[in-house]
């Protein structure tokens, strides 16, 4: 047994690489060589990915759908509206 605690420090024991963690560390290399593949091969190019949401009309979609959910909420709130209710007798203010 090192000394200490076997989990910290200089003369920490370090686990046994086995064969199922290198076989999880090449899965997760090859979806990540898949992934850059699809990021260096785009489908649309640049030219044709500008603009291609508002010639799908997913604008005035998404502008609809704040507005419906703006609606929901209440009013905006301001100080003199919170404070309307102690301004009822002004017996000073003739």
């Amino acid at each position: 047994m090192p000394n200490g605690n076997i989990y910290t420090g200089k003369h920490r024991m370090y686990p046994k690489v086995r064969d199922c963690v290198i076989e999880n560390v090449n899965k997760r290399l090859a979806l990540e060589e898949q992934n850059m593949f699809y990021l260096r091969h785009p489908y649309l190019t640049l030219e044709q990915s500008w603009g291609h949401a508002t010639a799908m009309g997913k604008g005035k979609e998404f502008i609809q759908r704040k507005t419906l959910e703006k609606e929901k909420w209440m009013e905006d709130v301001t100080i003199e509206s919170r404070y309307a209710t102690l301004n009822n007798k002004d017996v000073w203010d003739c």
